[in-house]
């Protein structure tokens, strides 16, 4: 095997078996810090031996495996740690020291490395909800859930949100040192405290697959492998607690929005507007996945969430036939549904594109200059953008510029401002 191709094998594999792995080792030594850094450490031994040795038939129990060896070792540390502190207490007469280390013996049996198969979903999904714990910001749950349960790498991360590596690298040393001071233990929460923090496990993955979808900066509209981590995570999530529906709702969602991918952008990856895109381009298996995962949102019985009528506003348009064909009054009622339930500037401009489409620019305006009135979305180009557009079907070019070079200045992402320069100048 070369070297080139036992990396290969060493990423993926890492990237399909990590969360097993850290979540194995956090419920073999109690301590998630540890698991992850033991995890870590059985990586790095892998890429030096894979390479040269070849690949084990079981290659994530000889990952297991290793990591619970260094967790041994550390044990085995610790105990003779303790011990040399006991002797020095006793030649010093002075009784009742301890060093505060974690456990000073193995659990029965530590040497023998067994993979159990029972007690992997409860693992993932713990890894899960403490990756996601509210303890910790928004941006090192979303670098810790990528690492720990999605396998990426520092620099991965980084380089998907276009941060230093080692923005990255302290976020996650910062969120694993917040979770050891909040005493925050692993396993999955009892039942009545998982619902309370399902929310940050959804609010994460939604997160992760928004920038995913549409770039908040850099030079592609895109950013695919990040919107499938995104969507293998709800996948999981959906597996793990099939009796949710908006966990269903957000897998739906994300597969409904994710089907349209295709015929989002232009050969060059210029971004392809939806009136212009081409829906034999759409991927049909996924919107089949998305109104099936909707369907089963809603035969729960508790209602739709805030996902699941996003869901039920992406599958509007992934049933349409074209633009003009879209139930675009249909569009407007879950609008008025989500934004009683979530209430936000960016939904209630999202109500407003879909209310010119039902009855026009004008109509639309009214609740756009509302949005401006109040101050909102003052940092974002989604709003002057949206105002721009509206202008221009009122035949007002002259502020329709003036809202256009706003958005330009605003955008992050190089192929939406191209997309609006193309704008600006058909209005010359």
């Amino acid at each position: 095997m070369t070297d080139t191709s036992g990396r290969d094998t060493v990423a993926a594999v890492w990237r399909i078996e990590s969360a097993r792995i850290v979540g194995a080792l956090a419920r073999y030594t109690g301590d998630f810090a540890l698991a992850e850094d033991l995890a870590q450490e059985a990586l790095a031994e892998a890429l030096v031996t894979w390479p040269r040795e070849g690949v084990p038939r079981n290659a994530a129990g000889w990952l297991l495996t290793v990591g619970r060896r260094r967790a041994i070792d550390a044990f085995r540390r610790n105990t003779a740690l303790e011990k040399r502190y006991a002797a020095l207490a006793h030649d010093l007469r002075e009784g009742g020291i301890s060093s505060g280390s974690a456990p000073t013996n193995p659990p029965d049996g530590a040497e023998d490395v067994l993979w159990d198969p029972d007690r992997i979903d409860d693992d993932v999904l713990a890894l899960m909800f403490i990756a996601c714990h509210p303890v910790l910001s928004k941006e090192a749950r979303i670098a810790l859930t990528l690492r720990v349960v999605g396998g990426l790498t520092s620099d991965e991360i980084a380089k998907a949100f276009l941060v230093p590596t080692a923005t990255v690298q302290a976020r996650i040393t910062r969120a694993k040192k917040t979770l050891k001071a909040a005493r925050v233990p692993f396993g999955v929460p009892p039942p009545e405290e998982r619902v309370r923090r399902l929310g940050s496990v959804l609010n994460v993955i939604y997160l992760i697959f928004t920038e995913g979808s549409t770039a908040s900066s850099g030079d592609d509209l895109i950013r695919f492998d990040l919107a499938g981590e995104a969507q293998r995570l709800a996948r999981v999530l959906a597996r793990l607690m099939p009796d949710e529906p908006e966990v269903h709702g957000l897998l739906a969602l994300l597969e409904l929005t994710a089907a349209r991918f295709p015929a989002r952008t232009g050969p060059d990856g210029e971004p392809v507007l939806l009136e212009q895109q081409d829906r034999r381009r759409w991927d049909q298996a996924a919107i089949r996945r998305g109104r099936a995962a909707l369907s089963r949102a809603a035969r729960i019985g508790r209602g739709l969430g805030a996902y699941g009528l996003q869901a039920a506003i992406a599958e509007c348009h992934a049933i349409a036939p074209s633009v003009d064909a879209t139930n675009w009054d249909r569009i407007v009622l879950l609008y008025e549904a989500l934004n009683r339930l979530a209430p936000s500037p960016v939904v209630e401009l999202n109500r407003a594109v879909a209310v010119s489409m039902a009855q026009g620019p004008k109509a639309a305006l009214r609740i756009v200059d509302d949005l401006v009135a109040a101050g909102a979305l003052p940092n974002s180009h989604l709003l002057p953008s949206v105002r721009g557009e509206l202008l221009i079907r009122l035949g007002r070019a002259s502020e329709a510029r003036t809202e256009l070079r706003r958005a330009i200045e605003l955008c992050g992402n190089a192929r939406e401002r191209a997309l609006l320069r193309r704008k600006l100048a058909d209005l010359d």
